[in-house]
């Protein structure tokens, strides 16, 4: 089980935190990143085998649990603003397949205001972090 729980979360990042991909792979950190973050879950792993519970239900928990500090994604955070708020810039990127590269940019860019808003699944619906992550979208993007 250990495996799969690896591969769905290597899969999880890629798909959701390509900046993270993009960083571990830089420091050739992926492996001990996927076996430190399940190896934490080996007593989890225990209680819940001591409940008899189903392992796809294990799995599903696990995954929860694996991914708790990966949510929610600004990746998808600041392409979606992209998408919707700056459409033709979004096209022209998408166009030049270079999107989710100036999205992981972006998402360095606009790491203070994240920080200092408190990017989360309870705030990620704030005007206040939607109007300050496209104040820096827009100005980043008119120096491009």
């Amino acid at each position: 089980m250990e495996q799969l729980l690896k591969e769905k979360l290597w899969a999880y990042i890629i798909e959701n935190n390509p900046e993270l991909m993009f960083s571990l792979q830089e420091d050739y950190s992926v492996r001990k990143y996927l076996d430190d973050k399940v190896t934490a879950l080996r007593s989890q792993f225990e209680q819940w085998k001591a409940e008899d519970l189903p392992p796809y239900i294990m799995e599903e928990q696990a995954l929860q649990e694996l991914t708790k500090d990966l949510r929610p994604s600004r990746f998808h955070y600041i392409r979606d603003i992209l998408e919707i708020e700056f459409t033709t810039d979004y096209l022209r990127l998408k166009e030049a397949v270079v999107l989710t590269y100036e999205v992981v940019n972006l998402i360095e860019t606009c790491k203070e205001a994240f920080e200092a808003i408190g990017f989360s699944e309870e705030n990620k619906e704030s005007r206040r972090l939607r109007y300050a992550i496209m104040g820096i979208i827009a100005q980043y993007l008119e120096n491009k």
